[in-house]
């Protein structure tokens, strides 16, 4: 397993450089339509980087994070209202969230189905849900799965056409763009 408690330091300061400007684009595009006021949750949030990327569009949402590792979530901004927990378990009553940010985490969940079950029990009628993760279907992409493998973490990678399946069985229309070996996903519950 990766040891992401001892890691925070490493993907706060240089994990940023992983997210082309074109998600932070497509981000900002996302979180248009909201209302100030509104809450975001930011799930498998690491340091919060999504959640940081958001305020960056829109610093008058409410931003909230939830992530296993507490030493990841230390390293979030003073303005992401931080939870330990996993994505299977969210510590959150219904119909709580007007938008959901995955950035990266999906692959890490230990049960994805669970996890997408539970982002649309929290998420409001209407709400969306914001995915940036690495395709499966690159080269790259299955690269950093065998990797993930080894190192013992559960490496649900998807390839995007798996994912958008998956996301419109759970009642989501489904959105997709494409980065090279990464893609975003905006869908609307």
């Amino acid at each position: 397993m990766i040891p992401f408690n001892h890691l925070g330091f490493v993907f706060k300061y240089f994990g940023s450089v992983i997210y082309p400007k074109k998600v932070l684009e497509e981000l900002c595009i996302f979180l248009e339509p909201l209302s100030n006021k509104a809450s975001v949750l930011d799930v498998g949030a690491g340091t919060g980087m999504m959640s940081e990327l958001a305020y960056r569009c829109n610093s008058e949402l409410r931003y909230v994070a939830v992530d296993p590792a507490n030493g990841m979530l230390k390293y979030a901004e003073d303005y992401v209202e931080i939870h330990i927990a996993t994505a299977e378990v969210l510590p959150f009553d219904d119909d709580s969230f007007d938008a959901i940010l995955m950035g990266e985490s999906l692959h890490h969940f230990d049960d994805p189905d669970v996890a997408m079950k539970e982002v649309v029990r929290v998420l409001k009628k209407n709400g969306k849900l914001f995915i940036y993760d690495f395709d499966k279907g690159t080269f790259m992409g299955k690269s950093l799965w065998a990797m993930e493998k080894l190192l013992g973490e559960p490496a649900h990678f998807y390839e995007v056409h798996v994912l958008k399946k998956m996301l419109e069985g759970n009642g989501f229309t489904v959105e997709v763009s494409n980065h090279s070996w990464r893609y975003t996903v905006s869908a609307t519950l």
